[in-house]
């Protein structure tokens, strides 16, 4: 048996994962046995009838390429398959358009775990934010909207069964409907099977943030002080186990969670991106595995072309190697030295093969203009 979970073969059909590798003793969470099997089996139907709705991501997951060897290896491969081993994420380096993101889908694709839950990371991103959100605004004008509705006096209600039956029935609802978690708290729900979490752009994030990550890499686990304080304010014996139904992250999709908190089973496959624009603190670098996607070159440029646009003649222009490999030339600058990502290339391809495609020379003034360096100056 391959020790390989992801293969990033395009010719390889999608395929459900059956059996995940042990963990390592050190990084085992939740027993998956406290999972309860029907309910996770319908959990996972739903995520995966979700996933097959997003031809978007479908489309990114299908249209991933790793250049590999003679023998099908490759470093961004092993290091995906890696981190699955060891429950740790991985932190993915190099330049803009080299296809960090696109990883996150294909092995979302590739293993059929559900939509990417993703996190786009700006200099305002808090941990918190990300994990869950409680409205306590929304929760306060319900309270007030049900006051405002109860009678000066209880004769009234009384002698009004239709006002008696609204009183009965409050605005306010279930603390659980003012709760919903984020793409990272859903990423650490309990499940036997693990999520596929996209943190986009770390290197944007502020100073304090990867440090903020670090408890819930090493422990896996979050708490809800909302749903905490509920519990230790109902003591009753009906309460010690108290459940609270919230809404997660995935669309309309809710989840039940258990004396406010949440603790995964199976670590999720956390894919960090990275533009290389800062470093990190050795704590954050020991807890993630890394890798950097190689720079484009022709041959690694081919494939990824080759499964976007089709390789017949659609307008006149017939897409040969040669063709392809010239404008795949023009884009490297002749010499790889250009700061340019692969979605220009990718459009300038497109205007060239549509049926009111610019002329040759329409057509140079056009690629002089997609293909500008992302770096330089307007």
């Amino acid at each position: 048996m391959s020790w390989k979970c992801f293969s990033a073969n395009p010719d390889a059909q999608p395929k459900a994962l059956t059996q995940l590798p042990d963990a390592p003793p050190w990084r085992k969470f939740l027993p998956t046995e406290e999972v309860q099997q029907a309910q996770d089996d319908e959990y996972w139907d739903e995520l995966r009838h979700l996933a097959e709705s997003d031809n978007r991501a479908i489309q990114r997951g299908q249209s991933f390429r790793v250049l590999t060897d003679e023998s099908g290896n490759s470093e961004i491969i092993d290091a995906v398959n890696a981190a699955i081993h060891v429950r740790r994420p991985l932190l993915v380096t190099g330049a803009p358009g080299s296809g960090k993101t696109s990883l996150a889908y294909a092995i979302a694709y590739e293993l059929q775990l559900g939509p990417v839950l993703t996190w786009p990371i700006t200099a305002r991103s808090h941990l918190t934010d990300a994990l869950y959100r409680y409205d306590a605004i929304a929760r306060l004008q319900d309270a007030q909207l049900d006051k405002s509705r109860t009678p000066s006096g209880t004769q009234s209600a009384l002698e009004e069964p239709a006002l008696a039956e609204s009183i009965a029935q409050p605005e306010e609802g279930d603390l659980g409907d003012y709760i919903q978690l984020g793409s990272v708290g859903t990423a650490f729900l309990p499940s036997r099977w693990p999520r596929v979490l996209l943190i986009d752009e770390i290197d944007k994030s502020d100073l304090n943030l990867p440090n903020d990550l670090l408890n819930l890499f090493e422990e896996g686990e979050f708490e809800i002080p909302e749903l905490v304080r509920r519990k230790r304010q109902r003591r009753d014996a009906a309460e010690q186990d108290a459940t609270v139904v919230v809404r997660t992250a995935d669309r309309d999709m809710e989840a039940p969670i258990t004396n406010g908190r949440v603790k995964c089973c199976e670590f999720p496959i956390v894919i960090m991106t990275s533009n290389g624009e800062r470093e990190f603190p050795p704590a954050f670098y020991r807890r993630c595995l890394r890798v950097k996607m190689p720079n484009p070159t022709p041959e690694s440029l081919l494939p990824i072309v080759r499964s976007h646009f089709d390789t017949t003649d659609q307008s006149g222009w017939t897409k040969t190697e040669e063709n392809l490999r010239t404008l795949i030339g023009e884009f490297l600058d002749k010499g790889n030295k250009a700061d340019r990502a692969t979605d220009q290339l990718l459009n300038a391809i497109y205007l060239m093969t549509r049926k009111s495609s610019p002329g040759s020379d329409e057509m140079k003034r056009i690629q002089a203009l997609l293909f500008k360096r992302l770096s330089e100056a307007d």
